[in-house]
């Protein structure tokens, strides 16, 4: 399984599966580097996955924008929804194709507000599979 799909899965819909552990140990990589890189404080990814709405901490957004830069399904504040579809089993893509194309990229102040607000429509379109690394 390729990085990028094991990343996309991992950050959006991994709730719905249980992960490999090639798939594990990526998301467990991409999860600590891109706390370290942001500073980010990675209870809140907890809380998140506990069932809370996303909060709109600074650190966090950026949090989010590496780890979609980094799986690809984000380049220069532009979510490449084709790239994401792409990536999705196709199950899940049947499920969730609609959403995603409905909220695209949702433009924020900068990159990671970019990220965030787009995470967040994500999250409320399907907040049953919503998932963070």
């Amino acid at each position: 399984m390729g990085f990028s799909r094991a990343v996309l899965l991992a950050a959006f819909v991994a709730g719905a599966w249980a992960m490999d552990e090639e798939m594990a140990e990526l998301a467990k990589m991409l999860h600590d580097n891109c706390g370290e890189e942001t500073g980010a404080d990675l209870s809140l990814v907890d809380k998140v996955n506990a069932g809370a709405d996303l909060m709109p901490d600074p650190k966090l957004k950026c949090y989010l924008k590496c780890i979609m830069e980094t799986a690809g399904m984000m380049t220069e504040g532009v979510v490449d929804v084709e790239a994401v579809l792409a990536l999705l089993p196709d199950d899940m893509r049947a499920k969730n194709e609609q959403n995603l194309r409905g909220c695209g990229t949702q433009k924020g102040a900068d990159h990671c507000d970019t990220a965030f607000l787009t995470q967040l429509c994500w999250q409320k379109a399907n907040k049953a599979d919503y998932f963070l690394i």
